[in-house]
C-alpha cells in the first residue's frame, strides 16, 4: 500500500496515512462504503493462472462457462455457488499451476487445465461455396455439445480470431466433422501458491477472504495475514478458516461444521465467506438459516454448542427442520480491559470495520495533502465524521451518537490531526430473560 494506516502508540508514524485504535471504554462528504466482496483461492480446472481475477454474482450466474468452463449449474460449480449464495463480488485466484493446455492440429485451450479436453473443433464448407473459388469455410468451437462460437467464411486460419476458449494454430483448414482437443491438464497445487495469492491480494479492498486448505500451516499463514493487515496496516477484513481457533483474534473466524458424510471436508468455508461478507453492517449472521446445497453436520449436543461458543467457534446448528447459525461470533475469547467481549461479536466487528474503512478512505482521497491543518480544516474533517457516523446510525448499526463524540485537534506536528471518536455499536438481540407475575 502507499498509504500508512494501522494502530498507533504514539504519534511517530512517517508514512503519510490513517492511523486508528479501537479500545473498549471502561466498564465502571462521507458515505458509507458497500459490502459483499469476497476473496477467495480455489483449484480450478479451467482458467487464468497466477493471477487474480473478479467475477460478479451476475457474472457467475450468466458467463459460467466462458469464466470457468461450467454451466452454473455443474457439480464442479458447487463450491461459487455456495460463495455466491450471499456476496456480491468476488476476487478469486486459481491454485493449481503446471498444467497444460489441451489442443489439436487447429487450435489451442486459451488456459491450461483437464477441462480443455471437452474442446472440440467444427469445420464445415459454407453453403455459398461455388466451383472454382477457393474453398470457404465456417469453423465453430463447441464445448462439450454447446457451440461455443462460429467464424463465417474463413479462407485461411490468418483470418481466425482466438474466442474466448482457443487461440488458433497457423493449420490449412479442412472440412473436419469433429476434431477434439485433448492432453489437457489442470496442474498441482504446491504450498507456495497460497504465499502467491496473498502477495497478489494484499492491494486489494475486500470485506472477507477464505481459505479452505486443512494444512494447519497454511491456516495459520492466512491467520497472521489478517493480523498484519489489521494491525499494521489499517486493512480491515475478516478471515474465515475452518476449525482454527487458535489466533484468538476478531479478525479470524472459525467455522467448526464438516459434512454428514466426511465431517472434516471445510466446504462449509464458502458459504461461510460469502455470508460474512454479504452480511451487512447493521445485520447480524446469529440465526441466520443455512442457504446452500451441502449437508453440514450438526449433531451438537447442548453442552458442545455452549463450549463451541467460549471456545470461539463459528457454528450451524439444527432448528426444526432448518440449519442455522447458532451465533456470530469470531475466535476473540481472551477478553481484557482493553478488549472487552464485544469485539468476539462479528455485528461488531463489522461496525469498527466500517467505520475505518470508511473514514481512512475519506481522509486519504479527501484531505491527505489537500486540505490545510487550520481549524478550518479540522472543522471540515469533523463535519463528515459526524456526518459518516449520523449515517451509521440511522441504519441502527451504532447507537446514542452524538456530535460532541467526535473531536478533531490538532497533533503533535504541523502535518498531523488527532482525532478522538466513541462510538456504541448496536448488537442483535440474541437472548430473552422474561419474569411473569401471575396476580
Amino acid at each position: 500500500m502507499a498509504l500508512g494506516g494501522g494502530t498507533y502508540l504514539v504519534q511517530n508514524k512517517v508514512l503519510p496515512g490513517a492511523y486508528m485504535n479501537f479500545v473498549s471504554a471502561s466498564r465502571a462528504s462521507a458515505t458509507l462504503s458497500d459490502r459483499g466482496i469476497a476473496a477467495l483461492p480455489l483449484a480450478l480446472d479451467w482458467g487464468p493462472e497466477q493471477t487474480v481475477f473478479a467475477v460478479t454474482n451476475g457474472e457467475f450466474q450468466t458467463d459460467s462457462v466462458k469464466i470457468f468452463g461450467h454451466t452454473y449449474t455443474d457439480a464442479a460449480m458447487l463450491p461459487l455457488r455456495e460463495l455466491f449464495q450471499h456476496c456480491k463480488t468476488a476476487y478469486l485466484f486459481r491454485l493449481n499451476s503446471g498444467g497444460t493446455k489441451a489442443s489439436c492440429t487447429y487450435a489451442e485451450a486459451r488456459y491450461p487445465g483437464a477441462r480443455g479436453n471437452a474442446l472440440r473443433v467444427v469445420i464445415e464448407q459454407n453453403e455459398a461455396f461455388e466451383e472454382g473459388e477457393n474453398e470457404v469455410y465456417d469453423v465453430s468451437t463447441y464445448l462439450d455439445a454447446v457451440r461455443v462460437d462460429t467464424q463465417m467464411k474463413v479462407k485461411t486460419a490468418a483470418e481466425l480470431k482466438a474466442n474466448d476458449y482457443v487461440t488458433w494454430k497457423n493449420a490449412p483448414l479442412t472440412a473436419t466433422a469433429s476434431t477434439p482437443l485433448t492432453s489437457g491438464t489442470d496442474g498441482t497445487v504446491q504450498d507456495a501458491a497460497y504465499q502467491v495469492f496473498l502477495d497478489k491480494i494484499e492491494s486489494y479492498s475486500f470485506n472477507t477472504l477464505g481459505c479452505a486448505s486443512t494444512n494447519e500451516t497454511i491456516k495459520a499463514l492466512f491467520a497472521a495475514f489478517t493480523k498484519r493487515l489489521r494491525d499494521e496496516m489499517g486493512i480491515k477484513f475478516q478471515t474465515v478458516l475452518h476449525r482454527y481457533i487458535k489466533p484468538d483474534f476478531e479478525g479470524v473466524v472459525s467455522i467448526e461444521n464438516g459434512l454428514v458424510d466426511a465431517q472434516d471436508d471445510p466446504a462449509l468455508v464458502y458459504w461461510a465467506t460469502g455470508a460474512h461478507a454479504g452480511c451487512a453492517v447493521n445485520q447480524s449472521l446469529t440465526n441466520a438459516a443455512y442457504t446452500g446445497e451441502l449437508t453440514p453436520y450438526v449433531d451438537y449436543t447442548q453442552t458442545q454448542l455452549e463450549e463451541g461458543i467460549r471456545a470461539g467457534k463459528f457454528m450451524l446448528h439444527r432448528v426444526g427442520d432448518e440449519v442455522r447459525v447458532l451465533t456470530d461470533i469470531n475466535t476473540f475469547v481472551s477478553v481484557t480491559d482493553e478488549k472487552s467481549a464485544d469485539f468476539a461479536s462479528n455485528q461488531v466487528v463489522r461496525v469498527l470495520d466500517q467505520i475505518a474503512n470508511d473514514i481512512a478512505l475519506l481522509f486519504n482521497t479527501k484531505y491527505l495533502g489537500k486540505v490545510q491543518n487550520d481549524a478550518a480544516g479540522r472543522v471540515s474533517l469533523w463535519n463528515d465524521i459526524v456526518k459518516h457516523h449520523e449515517q451509521l446510525q440511522d441504519l441502527r448499526a451504532i447507537e446514542n451518537f452524538t456530535s460532541d463524540a467526535v473531536t478533531v485537534l490538532p497533533g503533535e506536528t504541523k502535518k498531523a490531526v488527532q482525532v478522538q471518536d466513541r462510538v456504541q455499536p448496536v448488537a442483535a438481540m440474541e437472548q430473552l430473560y422474561m419474569t411473569v407475575v401471575v396476580a
